[in-house]
């Protein structure tokens, strides 16, 4: 049964869209604006994302005679496009309702192909491209650093973007890499994904207008959420992912296909990997959901298929950061409040990517998980309870347009300890999850971390191949995993699996996929 938080969120989201008072519709040229009703002394102002309604009284009106149902903006202030801004209508010079943001884009994108269809959902998040196409990959993940990326004092040959009127530069070298890695793998026909991440810079001066103003430099993960709160901030995340979006939609995909952008990682965590300071959950989300706000409507500039993400931990009910409240928070209640502001402001087509980590990251043997229950109420959701995931996307209060949102499952993976059996117990873990999630409706993806163990992740054993001990991530031989993962989505998988049903206590396949 569903709690009282529950039914306060839907009301307090239906709520706040009938107050809100009007809804805005984007053309390649005007923004239409639709209210509910005629009005008397209303007036239309235009903000900056990041300002709210109280600034709105001190502000000229873009339009002072917004009296009637329906009016209309230019699109376009100059070579500035007011698609990102938010509006507020003011009656008699107070606010009606929140600000609101372009709900509609009508026919806006600069280049239209459909969605890639892939043969399954097998993903891995590449460091070597050659042997991750050898695997069959179909859905690839990499990481990608805005800090690295951008060039506040470029180089002759640096990439060149104008939005807005003003210039922006990337670094040739570092983009020229991804290219690369982009490219084979979408030329092999798998879906990309780019995570996009903000990392602490060398630079004073890039951290300066990159990270948050809120960033604490002690904290663990050393990545800042995205700073859209400044004018120059706000300024170079809408070039950089406008640029990234345009290079990677652009027809014949000369720099290779981006399907999929997630903002930030676990940001249910956000001290450790998207950090802001100390904040709650409401100051956190705000803020998160101007960005992620802001990466879909610069994606959907360019690309009518292209897809962004918000990232979460495997924590649903439960709190990350016991028992400071101001370094994390449950996902699932997040996901309540995010979507009840993104409402707010004028629904948008967020989607979801999810780490479904085992309980004990140590522990790989999930199907034991204490944490994960069937329950609704769950404290966590992790591969052994995952069809609680899609089965909470499809209330009706998270729908987008009467449809499910899509959920990549973009990073987790496997700890094998030292041993032999160690080894043959994390390949039984890849295909618990597999066949967990092979034929669950709701999920598109399963994106395996890691391809090589790294030194840096804590002791965790995670690779397809082990490491050289004298390395960071080079790759010195193959686990019993990488047969599995390779032959998972083949004729094949019966025979490749059959090792792990002793294992994980079952005598069929079908034992775990029933609750599906």
């Amino acid at each position: 049964m569903r709690g009282i938080g529950y039914f306060l969120t839907v009301l307090l989201a239906f709520g706040l869209r009938a107050f809100a008072g009007f809804s805005v519709t984007a053309t390649q040229s005007e923004l239409l604006f639709s209210f509910d009703t005629n009005g008397t002394n209303r007036s239309l102002i235009e903000l900056a994302p990041y300002q709210n309604t109280a600034d709105a009284v001190s502000i000229t009106p873009l339009r002072p005679d917004a009296w009637n149902r329906k009016i209309s903006v230019s699109r376009f202030d100059g070579a500035r496009d007011r698609i990102y801004s938010g509006f507020v209508a003011l009656q008699n010079g107070t606010p009606e309702g929140p600000m609101r943001f372009v709900e509609v884009r009508k026919d806006i994108s600069k280049y239209h192909d459909p969605y890639p269809h892939t043969r399954s959902k097998k993903g891995l998040q590449v460091q070597m491209v050659g042997d991750a196409i050898a695997l069959g990959v179909q859905h690839a993940a990499f990481n990608i650093d805005i800090g690295a990326s951008v060039k506040l004092t470029p180089a002759p040959d640096d990439f060149h973007w104008k939005m807005d009127g003003h210039e922006f530069w990337f670094d040739r070298s570092y983009i020229e890499a991804m290219d690369r890695q982009i490219k084979d793998m979408s030329d092999s026909g798998a879906a990309v994904t780019l995570i996009l991440l903000n990392y602490a810079h060398p630079s004073a001066e890039a951290n300066r207008i990159l990270q948050h103003p809120g960033y604490d430099t002690a904290c663990p993960g050393h990545i800042s959420e995205f700073n859209t709160g400044t004018p120059t901030g706000l300024a170079w995340f809408k070039a950089w992912v406008e640029f990234l979006a345009d290079r990677y939609a652009t027809p014949g995909f000369a720099h290779g296909r981006v399907v999929n952008y997630i903002v930030g990682n676990e940001v249910n965590a956000h001290w450790d990997w998207a950090n802001m300071g100390h904040v709650s959950m409401e100051q956190f989300g705000r803020d998160y959901e101007r960005a992620v706000r802001i990466c879909a409507m610069a994606v959907r500039k360019y690309s009518s298929s292209g897809r962004v993400f918000i990232s979460l931990e495997h924590d649903w009910n439960v709190l990350y950061a016991e028992p400071n409240q101001t370094q994390g928070f449950p996902g699932r209640l997040f996901v309540d409040f995010f979507n009840r502001i993104a409402k707010a402001g004028g629904d948008f087509e967020w989607n979801l990517a999810f780490h479904p980590y085992p309980e004990d990251l140590f522990n790989c043997r999930t199907w034991e998980d204490k944490s994960a229950t069937f329950s609704e109420n769950s404290p966590r959701i992790t591969f052994k309870n995952i069809e609680m995931l899609p089965r909470y996307f499809r209330g009706k209060e998270l729908l987008f347009k009467g449809a499910p949102r899509h959920i990549i499952l973009s990073e987790q993976g496997f700890h094998a300890k030292p041993t032999a059996e160690g080894e043959r117990v994390q390949a039984a873990a890849y295909c618990y999850a597999w066949r967990k999630v092979a034929n669950l409706k709701g999920i598109d993806a399963f994106i395996l971390h890691r391809q090589v163990d790294n030194v840096g992740e804590g002791g965790l054993n995670l690779g397809l191949w082990r490491r050289d001990p004298d390395t960071t991530s080079k790759p010195s031989g193959k686990r019993p995993i990488y047969e599995a993962f390779r032959l998972a989505d083949t004729p094949h998988w019966k025979q490749a699996f059959k090792f792990a049903l002793p294992i994980i206590g079952v005598k069929s396949w079908k034992e775990i996929e029933r609750q599906n």
